[in-house]
């Protein structure tokens, strides 16, 4: 018998979150899909980004923890004014299966919406596909597809919208 394990989503704002997502991203992507530490320089960029621009119009992040550990996370940023984007959305292999990503995603789908937003966009790739569940499961529909070669070969960036 497994003891019930401990999730909460809190506001992304304690010290170490911010290099946490960074980190995470750089390791996890690394491992299973390949990527270098390029990927991981743009997502430190991102999360830079949401934390120099706090006065840019409503946005927000979160992570999800498990027994009080960091598990997953959500950023949720202002693409223009009718418009949220959802980014950096990503669940620790070992606390997959616990419903996280659909809880991230909601939270955030939640701020958006009281935020006044329209509609909600997200940038995606193919090889993701429990995440692309996620979206879909959430309403989104994919809306776009290209080649995509920064990171490596055989992949394609994927443009999901949901209307709020």
């Amino acid at each position: 018998m497994t003891a019930e394990r401990e999730v909460a989503i809190r506001p992304l704002t304690r010290p170490g979150d911010l290099g946490w997502v960074a980190m995470k991203h750089g390791e996890l992507y690394a491992s299973e899909l390949g990527f270098g530490t390029g990927f991981e320089a743009f997502v430190a960029r991102v999360v830079a980004d949401h934390h120099d621009e706090q006065g840019g119009g409503p946005q927000a992040a979160w992570i999800a923890e498990v027994d009080g550990v960091r598990a997953g996370s959500v950023f949720c940023v202002r693409a223009d004014e009718r418009t949220a984007k959802l980014r950096l959305l990503i669940v620790d292999p070992a606390a997959r299966g616990l419903g996280l990503g659909s809880l991230l995603v909601r939270e955030a789908l939640r701020f958006a919406t009281d935020a006044g937003y329209k509609v909600m966009t997200l940038w995606t790739i193919d090889k993701l596909g429990p995440a692309r569940h996620i979206y879909e499961k959430l309403g989104f529909e994919l809306a776009a597809c290209a080649p995509h070669t920064d990171y490596g070969s055989g992949l394609v960036d994927e443009t999901w919208t949901r209307r709020l």
